[in-house]
């Protein structure tokens, strides 16, 4: 039996090799497995939309009375593919690289000023980092490192050690907010957590297009179970083999819809007052939010400035915000009043 397996096992091996030195990716076993999910997940929404024509004959009239359903369906269907696929490829803002961005910019500050550049800020006491390009770590940047540790140490209470805010795995001092991410084996800044889904981290650099994704991948889901409804609801006189795969699709559909629905409505209230996902679990956790009551988050800005940050911020900059100081904590602790209601002080 041996003998027989081997010239198999070696042939598998020999075609396995060659797909490795024609698609290095596949060499990477977590790279593997996430071009797995992302065919799955591709794969699940080509199954649910096919059957949906398969089962559904009279689908193709509906489309001749009716053009501009149909295509805006179909419309939402490429653009939340493009969605993922753009999401999954968007940098979540890795703490190394605004490091470097801030190494360059200082750097180029010391030169003669041949040119205006725009150079590193602070508004509203949170530190904004244009990002030029992804250069590699140049010699001066080594040198600007002590600047880094300085202006990060800043956003922190006076008398804080940099020892105590340095990674251990990328050798960095972390901003606040930001933690090592495992399985990019990254700091990023924002953390929120890390989607197998996507195979990527989500993070400031595009925690709004995860948001707007799971948006449109809700929206569709809804728009598709729909449709299945609607069938079942005018063929129950026909095949019963159809109707048997339609509603054990449509269950699926909806569970999928409930996961998704609900994690809509979880992101959105991070949205709105500017928390991530890692701040809200493991907020005991971190030491510098250990202490404050749960009914208090301590980054918000107000609704109104939380949703502007959070969908019109440039994706062209770092930011990174301070720490709240004492007063700023014991100020959003007070309960609101009516008069607090009057003149917005929540937004």
């Amino acid at each position: 039996m041996d003998g027989f397996c081997h010239p198999i096992r070696d042939v598998w091996e020999r075609f396995l090799q060659r797909c490795y030195e024609a698609f290095p990716c596949l060499s990477d076993p977590e790279r593997r497995s996430s071009l797995g999910l992302k065919l799955a997940l591709v794969a699940m929404h080509v199954v649910f939309a096919g059957a949906l024509l398969i089962l559904d004959r009279n689908m193709l009239n509906a489309t001749r009375d009716n053009p501009w359903y149909f295509a805006t369906y179909w419309f939402l269907f490429f653009v939340t593919l493009l969605q993922y696929f753009y999401t999954s490829g968007s940098s979540p803002g890795f703490v190394i690289d605004a490091m470097r961005a801030g190494c360059e910019i200082q750097s180029t500050s010391r030169r003669p000023p041949k040119t205006t550049k725009q150079s590193a800020s602070v508004k509203d006491a949170s530190l904004i980092i244009p990002i030029y390009s992804h250069q590699p770590v140049s010699t001066a940047c080594s040198v600007e490192a002590t600047s880094w540790v300085k202006l990060i140490m800043d956003m922190y209470p006076p008398g804080s050690s940099s020892r105590h805010w340095t990674c251990t795995y990328c050798n960095v001092v972390q901003p606040p907010r930001s933690k090592h991410c495992h399985d990019c084996d990254k700091c990023v800044l924002q953390f929120d957590h890390h989607c197998v889904w996507l195979g990527t981290c989500i993070g400031q650099g595009n925690h709004s297009r995860f948001w707007w994704y799971i948006f449109e991948e809700t929206v569709l889901c809804i728009w598709t179970g729909i449709m299945y409804i609607t069938f079942l609801r005018n063929s129950m006189s026909r095949a019963w083999w159809r109707d048997v795969v339609a509603i054990m699709l449509l269950v699926v559909l909806c569970i999928c819809l409930i996961f998704l629905l609900l994690l809509l409505i979880f992101h959105s209230y991070l949205v709105l007052t500017n928390q991530t996902t890692h701040e809200l679990i493991r907020k005991q956790r971190i030491s510098y939010l250990r202490g404050i009551p749960d009914r208090v988050h301590p980054f918000s800005k107000g609704v109104c400035r939380n949703l502007y940050n959070f969908c019109c911020a440039s994706r062209s900059i770092y930011t990174i915000e301070p720490l709240p100081t004492l007063e700023e904590i014991e100020d959003k602790k007070r309960p609101y009043t009516c008069w607090d209601i009057v003149t917005c002080r929540c937004c």
